[in-house]
């Protein structure tokens, strides 16, 4: 019983965070957008992911003998 107990309300509890971090990322998508359009900014990425890939072209010159 006490288990059951326990699931359900660590269950909610991560629901709820779950739903504050989602309520918090759309504010923020929505503060960004409104910056966005203010400025006349078409929105969008301005640079490549920071991807393992990217690095590995520096890696390779810095082992090179």
């Amino acid at each position: 019983m006490y288990d059951d107990a326990l699931y359900r309300s660590t269950s909610a509890e991560l629901i709820r965070r779950a739903d504050a971090e989602r309520e918090v990322r759309l504010v923020r998508l929505a503060r960004r957008a409104e910056r966005r359009a203010g400025r006349g900014d078409p929105g969008g990425r301005v640079s490549r992911g920071r991807g393992r890939g990217r690095l590995a072209g520096f890696v390779r010159a810095a082992l090179r003998p």
